[in-house]
């Protein structure tokens, strides 16, 4: 076939399929997401199969076909049969493209699940109206609130119902933890760690109860067995239950204790896990980033100076401004008089002051003495000095379009975080942390780029240039940063960057964007106070998630490894009608960590009735691998 054909013509036709189109990194995750965890033919719409992802996707088994086309265009989806897909997913191009895209799709396909990727997610919400079955989703923003997280050393969290959801690990576990969601951590084995494992249910501290006392063995209130008295024989222990001293109105029975506790009990006799341990946790309050609010504030301060005045602009202005306070502090001591101060003060600054005239000195009627003078003398001056500058300052924003050029960072950054590579990632990432108050330097080596503008717009400092790492980190104020993220979408660039800002500052710590698994694992072992994270490994699942009609709330990270929270509605004719806890949850996979019932709009976390059969209307809110949510989905797909 021609370049405008099928790469891998299907042996018969194909219908029921999903068709991704794309050849990058996020569509190359997406593909293995369909094709390992959903088990979906899958069919890839790329431009050049010789570039990027493709000559991999190309090689994943399971993939139908793939097809060749410069452009997603009426020609290039009747080639990959949109007419009989299930769902499409847009994951490449402009924002624009991709709108075209859907909106041509559902002309061919009405029924048919799209979901795209959009930067601009408010227009994303605005698409969606005209789409009939469509999502808009941004890699990008589904990413960035990891990466920010993990860049200032705090869990990242995801909103459900009003409650923050987050990883806590080992020492950080509390006891109101919703549940353990990975153990046998090792950062020296990755491969070890065990997401959602197998816990003990809510009946396991009866059931040992009961293989521990027999049919006859005796208890007291509160489940705690009696010792037998002194001499007692062995038999003592075997007494009928009927004897035992229970006080009257109390139960025998042992007062169950909340989920949370009795789920990540090990049973009697069985070892610890070896490694550390992650559990699920719920704030109340979203956690805030620990700088003091003074220390930021004195930031923004000298921030919007810097952004408004150059370095000599403010050198003027603050002699000025010091000029005038020592000569108000000498005609205030003069004088004793703070409100003639003031009035003085700043008729001379406004240059209406008058001068003593001779007659006034002689007759003893002036201002005061030699003093007061020359402090009047130097405010008017500083006055007139002041008035330039306020009109070049507004001049030079104004007039000459300061805004338009990205700022260097000033000598008097500290405490901030270096996010190198401005691109979609990038700019989500340093905006975010300038919204938290977190002072930002970028890197970007090209002028172009997409976030150059949105920094520009914000008054973050941007290191321009194509220069070594070392001379860029320089002025970047390395020496003192807090943090650094390489999100650029070069694995060895990334990479490269972390290495040598740690070099220039052994305490900085880095997060960088890294796909491949095994540079994060050598990553991992090679440096300390360090953390991975992949755009495609954190968004991949949730688009997956979206094109089989799910609705992710957002994705956690234990190193390496995905965790999703999604909510799920039980709607007529779903799979999900009649399942209980037992059925929803299983080993590695599902944990059901909230419901929400139809008869009510309250979210009951770590509800305990396992045996509770879903119906029409309710909602619940679970944790999930992904693998595990690919199972849930497959019986809303196959069975609703």
């Amino acid at each position: 076939m021609t370049s405008e054909g099928w790469g891998t013509p299907p042996v018969e036709p194909i219908s029921q399929h999903y068709i991704v189109c794309g050849g990058n990194a996020l569509a190359h995750r997406l593909v293995l997401e369909l094709v390992e965890h959903y088990e979906v033919p899958v069919v890839v719409l790329v431009a050049d199969r010789t570039r990027d992802h493709a000559p991999r996707i190309e090689r994943i088994t399971g993939v139908a076909a793939v097809v060749e086309y410069p452009n997603i265009t009426e020609e290039a989806l009747r080639a990959v049969s949109i007419d009989t897909a299930r769902g499409l997913a847009l994951v490449e191009g402009s924002d624009q493209e991709n709108i075209h895209a859907a909106l041509s799709a559902q002309g061919h396909n009405p029924n048919i699940r799209i979901v795209f990727r959009m930067f601009n997610q408010r227009l994303g919400e605005n698409i969606e109206r005209l789409l009939r079955n469509g999502a808009a989703l941004s890699g990008s923003a589904t990413a960035a609130p990891a990466f920010a997280a993990a860049a200032l050393g705090r869990p990242n969290s995801v909103e459900v119902g009003g409650r923050y959801l987050h990883i806590a690990f080992d020492d950080a576990i509390t006891s109101d933890r919703l549940c353990v969601v990975a153990d046998r951590i090792d950062r020296q084995d990755l491969s070890t760690i065990r997401l959602l494992p197998e816990q003990e249910g809510d009946s396991a501290q009866f059931v040992r109860l009961a293989q521990e006392f027999g049919d006859d063995g005796p208890v007291r209130p509160g489940g705690v067995r009696r010792e037998p008295g002194p001499g007692a024989g062995p038999d003592a222990e075997a007494a009928p239950a009927a004897e035992a001293e229970v006080e009257p109105g109390l139960e025998a029975e042992p007062e169950p204790e909340p989920e949370a506790e009795v789920e990540s009990r090990p049973g009697p006799g069985a070892a610890k896990p070896p490694g550390g341990t992650a559990a699920l946790q719920a704030m109340r309050m979203e956690p805030r980033e620990p700088t003091n609010w003074t220390r930021r504030l004195r930031w923004r301060v000298l921030d919007t100076m810097r952004f408004f005045t150059s370095a000599r602009m403010r050198l003027v202005l603050l002699t000025a401004l010091a000029a005038v306070l020592l000569a108000f502090a000498a005609l205030w001591y003069l004088s004793r008089d703070f409100g003639w101060t003031v009035y003085i003060s700043l008729l001379d600054l406004a240059g209406a002051a008058q001068p003593d005239q001779q007659a006034d000195i002689a007759a003893g009627t002036g201002t005061g003495g030699g003093w007061q003078r020359a402090a009047q003398v130097v405010i008017t001056l500083c006055g007139i000095t002041f008035a330039p500058v306020a009109t070049a300052i507004v001049v030079e924003v104004l007039g000459s379009g300061r805004r338009g050029l990205p700022r260097n960072p000033s000598a008097g950054t500290r405490d901030h975080v270096i996010v190198v590579g401005l691109g979609n990632v990038g700019t989500r990432v340093a905006v975010q942390l300038h919204e938290m108050g977190v002072p930002v330097v970028c890197m970007e080596r090209d002028p172009q780029a997409r976030g150059i503008a949105t920094a520009r717009a914000l008054g973050i400092p941007v290191v321009l240039g194509d220069g070594p790492f070392e001379e860029q980190l320089r002025r970047a104020r390395l020496k003192h940063a807090r943090s650094l993220v390489a999100v650029s979408g070069d694995d060895a660039t990334n990479l490269e960057a972390a290495l040598e800002a740690r070099h220039g500052n052994p305490d900085v710590r880095v997060t960088v964007r890294l796909f491949d698994d095994n540079f994060a694992g050598h990553f991992y072992k090679t440096l300390d106070n360090a953390a991975s994270r992949s755009v495609s490994y954190l968004a991949a699942p949730a688009f997956a998630a979206a094109l089989m009609g799910s609705e992710v709330r957002g994705t956690l990270s234990v190193f390496r490894h995905v965790l999703l929270i999604a909510e799920l509605t039980v709607e007529d004719g779903s799979g999900l009608i009649g399942l209980n806890r037992h059925d929803l949850e299983d080993p590695g996979g599902v944990r059901v960590i909230a419901v929400r019932f139809a008869r009510s709009n309250q979210l009951h976390w770590g509800f305990a009735d396992r045996t509770r059969r879903l119906a029409p209307g309710d909602r619940i809110v679970v944790a999930a691998t992904r693998s595990g949510l690919a199972r849930l989905n497959t019986v809303l797909v196959e069975e609703g």
